[in-house]
């Protein structure tokens, strides 16, 4: 079956209908009818701004050819852009520091763990023990809920007069390791005359105890007990500078507890304990200090020589005394604003009572530690070798010549 091709009419421009319509032109197939229906009005808005704004730029109408293309191109992406910058509605501003290249710990409710913390709290010694499982120290209590309050520990100031011998190496090293042992705030006062030692100084550095190293330049000539003048240095030191703890004189070559300090921390103004005292024969112990119901001193244990003459039967290791006592007279009510110091003026022997008789009036103003008075928590001995010779540096200046040689 043949099919029919017609071919298209040419167009007429002139060509009228009989129902009297007006003619439409037509065009080739090539050109399409511009029709206002088939566009939005947004569209024929768009159109018409960008040939105003052609115009503007152009200062007349563009041409069909490569430029209006370029310039239609080049005015749609300036629109574009100011499109892309406008903001519309809620947007995220980012701001400058969101392009950091610091690393930030997110964000947390500061309230919330503020909260947390006063309903629940949790001490630094809790802590230590729920990490390291280690034991609870004294001052933290426990409270019916579970939790723990850390009750602050009162500052130690140990004082400790030292001179040049033989064995000072080793009562320094010993006395050392137990002040590391004991929970700190603990300073420890270590008192040399006329000038300091590097091998003391050494000591004290690897010792890790917090320390101060102090000269007392006293002459010597004029001297008759050097620990009363190192001992009065450290008293100087302490009220210049206003300190406060609980002050302790503990000499090198005595032996000490670890009960001893914690009972330290237990003294509200001045606090008193027995102590074992090798006699000069070296051959028996001599019991030296208070005798105690509960806290109460009620009596004195002495040696025949000195229980009659002294009015506070006390060794020098064997108290210690509030350090606000020193430079806040007010707060104890004082009756002299004279400055307390040990004398050395007296007799031997006699330092330590005539030092306590400016501290307290009698024995009701003191505190008996621990409590009875029952247990010796540190030991006087004196057992010092006096003709070895010290060693420079602890060095020896020669080698040691071997006994017996390995074969």
């Amino acid at each position: 079956m043949a099919s029919i091709r017609r071919t298209l009419s040419p167009p007429y421009h002139d060509r009228y209908y009989q129902n009297g319509e007006t003619p439409v032109p037509v065009s080739s197939p090539s050109h399409k009818p511009f029709a206002a229906s088939a566009k939005p009005s947004s569209a024929l808005l768009g159109i018409g701004v960008c040939r105003f704004l052609a115009f503007v730029l152009l200062g007349k109408q563009p041409r069909r050819s490569w430029r209006r293309s370029f310039y239609r191109c080049l005015l749609f992406f300036l629109l574009g852009f100011l499109f892309g910058m406008t903001p519309f509605g809620h947007v995220n501003e980012l701001q400058a520091h969101d392009f950091s290249l610091d690393i930030k710990p997110p964000n947390v409710n500061v309230n919330a763990r503020l909260e947390k913390a006063i309903e629940h709290p949790v001490s630094r010694d809790e802590f230590l023990v729920k990490s390291l499982n280690l034991e609870v120290g004294a001052g933290v209590g426990a409270n019916s809920d579970g939790s723990s309050n850390l009750v602050p520990r009162k500052q130690l100031i140990v004082v400790t007069p030292t001179f040049t011998r033989a064995a000072q190496a080793y009562f320094l090293l010993r006395l050392g390791q137990v002040l590391r042992l004991v929970p700190p705030p603990l300073l420890w006062i270590v008192v040399e005359m006329n000038v300091v030692s590097m091998e003391t100084a050494d000591i004290l550095r690897k010792s890790g105890v917090m320390y101060r190293h102090l000269v007392c330049t006293k002459n010597s000539t004029d001297i008759k007990d050097r620990g009363v003048h190192q001992r009065n240095t450290a008293l100087e030191h302490i009220e210049h500078h206003k300190l406060d703890g609980i002050v302790y004189f503990a000499d090198d070559d005595n032996i000490y507890s670890l009960e001893l300090f914690h009972s330290l921390r237990q003294i509200r103004r001045f606090g008193t304990w027995p102590v074992a005292m090798l006699a000069q024969s070296k051959n028996k112990a001599i019991l030296e200090g208070p005798v105690c119901n509960g806290s109460q001193v009620i009596g004195w244990h002495t040696n025949e020589k000195s229980k009659r003459l002294r009015r506070f039967h006390v060794d020098m290791s064997g108290f210690a005394i509030n350090s606000t006592i020193l430079w806040d007279p007010k707060r104890w009510r004082r009756p002299t604003l004279r400055p307390i110091r040990q004398l050395d003026t007296v007799k031997e022997g006699f330092q330590e009572t005539t030092f306590i008789e400016q501290v307290v009036e009698d024995e009701s103003q003191m505190e008996g530690v621990p409590f009875g008075c029952s247990r010796i928590i540190n030991w006087h001995l004196h057992l010092e070798a006096r003709d070895l010779i010290y060693p420079k540096g602890w060095l020896f200046d020669k080698k040691l010549e071997a006994d017996l040689t390995v074969t």
